[in-house]
């Protein structure tokens, strides 16, 4: 007979231990079990005896027990019917404690079989006599209503709920209307049923929470009495309640009114909420203006909280003055930085400070971003400095103090600060035009600390914008020029739109220099944007001076400081979410957790399920389709089969459905996603058709063989002859050698690049 193995570990001792005729070493055994588990050991193995050790009068370690019920009921769902009669006597149990504590317990454990033993226990704690267990029995409905609504119908708890509604109890109140919040979210995105159906008697219904005006006076009766979580409940309840005339948005905002002094900073800014949707109705001034003077309070004092709690306040109060400009007029000293602020509140600081300027306070804010120009940190710095440029062009009779400011901090000659001062110079010469040129001379003898793309491209829009009135702009000009082919794409763009409105404004001095970036632009370029415009500053000189004119030099309306950073729906709703994380991304909430955002159940959900082959199907169809939609480079319909009408439907259905499956299978057999952009390009498809197609009339030619452009049905007129004689020597851009010989291999519908132009 074969001896049995030794029973050892630490599991076959604590089993024995759970079923020890002590009570010690039971509850001893139970904080082990407990231990082990809060480190990652997997103790599933010990339900059925941690089980056994419901039944105990010590409350501490009835908890203890819950608490490892609540971990493993779903690996063990199997196993949980055994405490069931248990659970059913504690609701029962003369201590309150062990009532409320049984009822959670069965709410949270998510078992469905659970649920129908958790019914008759559930309705008669939402009507008993201690408000303790009232008001966790409450929270219980909207647990048991996300497993199963239909039971939550059937039982009658949701019209239970509204009853407690008026309890006298304020937490009662509180969790019942958390709870009645959480049942109408869910119950708005259930499907509705169907047209032509009778409402199910156990369906839930999609209006499960209405606000009527007796529930609206419990509401405001418990506000003042609950603790700061039943008040934001309360808080975000109001918000989303519809006022119905002007003296009940009134009554509201001064009930919530004293919310303000709350202490906790949550509960603040869901009144500041609940007044800023409410405010729309108010009709008296009086009580506009109150409001608004005493919401600037409680927002100044959570400004010099901590900095997480600060920043998320600065968030909101950078959306409330989007919508109230005037809340914090007189509050911008309020947000100066100080040197211990995290680099994520100074931002949001300065863009405040901006916000709240005016011809009032510009010269205090001049002089602290100035202070802020010369702090260590370099994105703070530059962000300094645009602000003076931003107070510059939203305030008009500051502009010429800022611009001096500007000038300052030009003259340190600090690399970083000179560069984001042209930059912001830049943006108010557009603001000014022709206001502050006597600053350029200063510009351009800075020339040479200027290493960024950004900055290089502002001083080379300013030296064409100004071209006319500085002598040597050939010669600031051409030194870019001498780096053109290492220039980011930006610095291109801007040297070639400044030398050509150089070229219109004084052709005398200029041709050379014009042909020259027009020739590296053509033919030393990689980007083709650069090689594009190029192209066509080419033609609309050497063909009409007139237009070239009218396109480069057209006047530009001068730009303003937006008044928000979204639009004002999106504004509308953000005012309506403040206090949640909507406020705070500047995003609404259905951008990051709509429908078509997935969680981790689901992703992992998603990664066990095979593929559906019948959707991997559809999928490839719609790429093809996407592809025969969307193909502009394909030229290679055949033309009859526009004009062959209804005679030709059948044959060139199964035409079509042959190529459709035959993408499909090529499509199913890439492997490299290049390879559908690579076919794009190929021969066959760049190729040009043989003939116009039926019904489109061929392009007009200028009699040497080039077509013209298909805007005008006629050559356009020779250029007069006007002081811009010079421009007839540029002639038509001539393509590069490489492009050359790959341009007379094509038919003679190619031969002339530009006369797609």
């Amino acid at each position: 007979m074969a001896m049995a193995p030794p029973r050892k570990g630490e599991n076959w001792e604590l089993r024995q231990q759970l079923n020890s005729e002590y009570r010690d070493k039971r509850a001893d055994a139970i904080k082990r079990v407990i231990a082990n588990h809060t480190i990652g050991k997997d103790c599933s193995g010990l339900f059925p005896d941690v089980v056994k050790n419901m039944q105990t009068e010590d409350l501490e370690q009835k908890k203890l027990v819950y608490l490892y019920l609540m971990n493993y009921a779903k690996t063990q769902p199997e196993l949980v019917i055994l405490a069931v009669n248990t659970f059913v006597k504690d609701t029962a149990d003369p201590n309150p404690l062990i009532r409320a504590l049984a009822i959670r317990t069965m709410s949270v454990l998510r078992a469905e079989k659970i649920l129908d033993y958790l019914a008759s226990p559930l309705s008669r704690c939402l009507k008993d006599e201690n408000p303790y267990v009232r008001k966790t029995a409450a929270l219980c409905v909207a647990k048991v209503y996300d497993l199963k609504p239909e039971l939550a119908v059937e039982y009658g708890f949701i019209e239970t709920l509204r009853d407690l509604i008026g309890d006298g109890n304020p937490m009662v109140v509180a969790n019942a209307v958390a709870a009645l919040a959480d049942i109408h979210e869910a119950s708005q995105s259930q499907p509705a049923t169907p047209a032509g159906e009778d409402a199910s008697p156990t369906r839930p219904s999609s209006s499960l929470f209405i606000i009527d005006n007796a529930t609206l006076t419990k509401l405001l009766v418990a506000l003042n009495e609950c603790s700061e979580w039943g008040r934001i409940a309360i808080l975000n309840t109001l918000a989303r309640f519809k006022t119905a005339d002007v003296e009940e948005a009134e009554h509201i905002c001064e009930r919530v009114m004293p919310q303000f002094q709350h202490a906790n900073a949550a509960v603040v800014l869901g009144a500041v909420k609940v007044i800023m949707i409410h405010i729309k109705l108010v009709a008296r001034d009086e009580l506009v203006k109150t409001l608004m003077r005493k919401m600037a309070p409680p927002l100044v004092t959570l400004v010099s909280s901590a900095p997480e709690v600060q920043w998320v306040a600065l968030r909101n109060i950078n959306l409330l003055l989007q919508k109230r400009p005037d809340i914090l007029a007189n509050e911008m000293r309020v947000f100066f930085c100080k040197y211990n602020d995290p680099p994520y509140v100074k931002v949001e600081k300065l863009d405040i400070m901006v916000r709240l300027a005016s011809e009032k306070n510009v010269d205090t804010l001049l002089g602290e971003l100035k202070e802020y120009a010369s702090e260590v940190d370099i994105d703070f710095v530059r962000k300094a400095v645009r602000a003076i440029g931003q107070a510059a062009i939203k305030i008009d009779a500051a502009a010429e103090r800022c611009v001096g400011v500007l000038m300052e901090l030009i003259e340190t000659r600090v690399s970083y600060v000179v560069q984001e001062a042209v930059i912001v110079i830049k943006d108010i010469f557009r603001k000014y035009p022709h206001s502050y040129e006597g600053i350029i001379p200063t510009l351009c003898a800075n020339l040479d600390e200027l290493d960024e793309p950004e900055a290089k491209a502002s001083l080379i829009w300013i030296l064409g914008e100004y071209a006319e009135k500085i002598e040597n702009a050939d010669e600031l000009l051409g030194a870019f020029l001498e780096s053109f082919k290492e220039e980011s794409v930006a610095v291109q763009l801007q040297t070639l739109t400044a030398i050509v409105k150089l070229f219109l404004k004084k052709p005398d001095h200029s041709q050379a220099i014009v042909q020259r970036v027009l020739q590296l632009a053509t033919k030393d370029s990689d980007s083709p944007d650069v090689r594009d415009r190029a192209y066509i500053y080419w033609r609309l000189l050497s063909s009409d001076p007139a237009a070239a004119k009218a396109v480069v030099l057209v006047v530009r309306p001068p730009i303003s400081l937006p008044q928000t950073t979204v639009s004002a729906g999106v504004l509308e709703e953000l005012v309506g979410e403040i206090s949640s994380l909507a406020s705070v991304y500047h995003k609404p909430a259905v951008t990051f957790i709509g429908k078509g955002r997935l969680g981790a159940e689901e992703m992992a959900k998603r990664a066990i399920e095979p593929e559906d082959d019948v959707a991997r199907e559809r999928a490839l169809q719609a790429v093809v389709a996407g592809q025969q939609a969307e193909n502009l480079l394909d030229f290679d319909d055949e033309p009859e089969e526009a004009s062959n009408g209804l005679a030709g439907v059948s044959a060139s259905t199964s035409a079509a459905a042959a190529s459709v499956n035959r993408a499909i299978a090529s499509v199913a057999k890439s492997t490299n996603p290049l390879d559908e952009l690579m076919d794009l390009f190929s021969a066959s498809s760049m190729a040009a058709p043989a003939g116009p197609p039926a019904g489109v009339p061929a392009l007009a030619t200028n009699g040497a063989g080039s077509p013209l452009s298909p805007l005008s049905p006629t050559a356009p007129p020779a250029p007069a002859t006007t002081s811009l004689d010079m421009l007839a020597g540029l002639g038509a851009p001539t393509a590069p050698p490489q492009q050359a010989q790959a341009q007379a291999q094509q038919n003679g519908a190619q031969d002339d690049l530009l006369g797609l132009f």
